[in-house]
């Protein structure tokens, strides 16, 4: 079952489009990256899979319903690039993490005995159960996403959606969060998640997804690091893939070189 399913997208600002004729299927399961160079339309592209951004033309459907009618949010987990939480707001790490229930319980009804649960075991699959009652100002960067991750995980949702969320944290956070995603995956989650460096998060990667200058460059093996010998005997290059000077390249650490 494909759990996304996006058809011909077109998504355009000010007059400029974006993203051009773009089509992809995740399906249940599948931990899927999206990758590309700053201002390549990756970002963009799951932000309006997700209804944050427009598109002009286009189909997308999460769980086998038009996103235009889709209801079950519940069933979501939204990731974003920074948390946003530590610039005054005086909340705890748990009561971040507990604001990610309310899609599944509801805004009018009280927290109870399995929202606690979801919540210390979100905490404990990001590795922050000891700063539950924490501000969330106190928290490094990392451990500040590494919150958004939690926040998402307790709601126990069918698919995981981030946006860059190895980008400019430390590394321990990193290990972190490849060992949540990967419980997650375990367990039958699917993944979408947009990656300016996999890192720790590489072995979890089934498929990559390559967007260059608005449209999907590459499907398959996710790039390999520079000087990587890739086997001669293989042929990983997909039919759709983007001429020789689209490529992207991959330094040692896995950042992608033409990406910001």
């Amino acid at each position: 079952m494909s759990v996304v399913d996006v058809r011909h997208l077109a998504v355009g600002y000010d007059g400029r489009e974006i993203l051009h004729d773009v089509s992809l299927s995740v399906r249940g399961g599948e931990v899927v990256a999206i990758l590309g160079a700053n201002g390549s339309g990756k970002s963009t592209l799951i932000r309006t899979i997700l209804g944050l951004v427009p598109s002009t033309r286009g189909e997308i459907e999460l769980f086998g319903t038009d996103r235009r009618k889709f209801r079950d949010w519940a069933r979501v987990g939204y990731v974003p690039q920074r948390l946003g939480a530590g610039s005054g707001v005086p909340a705890t790490v748990g009561e971040v993490v507990a604001s990610g229930r309310l899609a599944r319980r509801g805004i009018f009804r009280p927290s109870g005995a399995a929202d606690r649960a979801a919540v210390r075991e979100a905490l404990t699959a990001v590795g922050l159960q000891m700063r539950i009652g924490d501000p969330v100002a106190t928290l490094s960067g990392g451990q500040q996403q590494r919150t958004l991750i939690a926040r998402a995980l307790a709601g126990r949702p069918d698919l995981l959606v981030l946006d860059e969320p190895t980008a400019g944290v430390d590394a321990a956070s990193q290990e972190a969060f490849a060992a949540a995603l990967g419980e997650f995956a375990a367990r039958g989650g699917t993944i979408l998640l947009v990656a300016h460096e996999l890192g720790p998060l590489r072995p979890l990667i089934d498929r990559a997804i390559v967007v260059h200058e608005g449209q999907i460059a590459h499907q398959g093996v996710p790039p390999e690091p520079a000087g990587h010998h890739a086997d001669p005997g293989h042929d990983h290059t997909h039919p759709h893939a983007a001429p020789e000077k689209a490529k992207i390249c991959v330094a040692p650490t896995d950042r992608i070189t033409t990406a910001g």
